[in-house]
């Protein structure tokens, strides 16, 4: 039986239906982040994601340009009032870092998605083969890595998470960016994530290159299959793996005024409500958006969205197995979520503690 977006809606009638910023594992950008910047705010990804800052994207326009500049200028100001930190203070109290984090939550539900999407680019731009990268530095905080175009919008999030710091201030930069993603989704109702703390923030001088997020097209079916599994095979990730973080696109939404992609990927982008991601792919048939660029879908109602990355897992045999099986199992795909996404927030880090918040 068909899963209509009505019947999506109405399981959720109790919830704001508000379309929100999000956190996309899915966005794209060149390696170099003044040339180009294509990403969706999003929903990881896993797209991410809302899909990053790979190789492929559509020039920058001069509204990026500007937001580019704008992020730099903003990080700038922010690493010279607060220098790296070179260590993680065990008395830290997570469980109030996590109220103050829902607080933030409790007052604009909208930015859940975004403090998602701003765990998983912190993260997503490890490579096991130079060991760069990773959440472990917590080097978002610096304007070289949010002036990157996949990062646009997210010296917001970095804003929103600033007076936590200062009320904790022995917690890291990296610890906090991952708990408050780790949080976000837990609130939303979504699965429990296993959360360690222990990163060390970093200077300057490790903030990883460009173009290591997810592109969320690269011209054609193949090509983008094969950009993602660039990307995540580059973190040590598999294509069920692949899958499972693609699912996060059930939360936020893409902008224009960001990747240049527009609408959500859900009827409800602030509720993380299982497979729905995986049973809307399946289910509605999508078409092309008619006068707009970038290329994306669109479904029957022009209410909802999906990038050429999310419709690729439906095109390629490896991809779509999994789609079958997370849209069939709600448990299971939170389950591979879970583990796969603890396992993105931990790249690149060592020494971690176990938590109880």
């Amino acid at each position: 039986m068909k899963l209509t977006v009505a019947m999506v809606a109405a399981l959720s009638a109790r919830e704001s239906l508000a379309f929100v910023p999000s956190f996309n594992a899915v966005r794209s950008t060149s390696s170099t982040a003044a040339a180009q910047g294509n990403m969706c705010t999003v929903r990881m990804a896993a797209g991410m994601d809302q899909g990053a800052s790979e190789m492929s994207s559509v020039p920058m326009g001069r509204k990026q340009m500007l937001q580019s500049a704008a992020a730099a200028a903003f990080g700038a100001a922010f690493v010279s009032a607060n220098p790296s930190q070179s260590f993680a203070d065990s008395s830290v109290d997570y469980k109030k870092v996590r109220a103050d984090i829902e607080g933030i939550m409790d007052k604009d539900g909208s930015k859940g998605p975004t403090l998602v999407r701003l765990a998983w680019h912190s993260s997503g731009t490890y490579d096991k083969i130079s060991k760069t990268g990773g959440s472990q530095g917590g080097t978002m905080r610096f304007s070289q890595e949010l002036a990157d175009g996949a990062n646009a919008g997210l010296n917001n999030a970095v804003g929103w998470l600033e007076p936590i710091k200062k009320k904790y201030p022995s917690i890291s930069y990296g610890d906090l960016y991952t708990l408050a993603g780790v949080t976000a989704i837990e609130k939303m109702g979504g699965p429990t994530i296993k959360w360690r703390s222990g990163r060390k923030d970093d200077d300057v001088a490790a903030v990883p290159p460009g173009g290591r997020l997810p592109a969320a097209d690269k011209g054609n079916p193949m090509a983008t299959a094969k950009g993602l599994r660039d990307v995540f095979y580059r973190m040590g990730f598999n294509d069920r793996e692949i899958v499972a973080l693609s699912g996060a696109h059930a939360l936020g939404r893409c902008h224009t005024d960001a990747s240049g992609y527009d609408g959500p990927w859900t009827p409800t982008p602030n509720l993380f409500t299982g497979a729905t991601y995986f049973k809307l792919l399946k289910s509605i048939s999508w078409s092309e958006r008619k006068d707009f660029t970038p290329f994306q879908y669109q479904d029957p109602s022009g209410s909802l969205m999906m990038l050429p990355s999310d419709i690729v897992l439906l095109e390629d045999k490896s991809f779509k197995k999994y789609v079958d099986m997370y849209a069939d199992n709600d448990k299971l795909f939170f389950e591979d979520f879970s583990k796969a996404f603890a396992t993105l927030l931990e790249l690149g880090t060592k020494d971690l503690v176990e938590e109880s918040a």
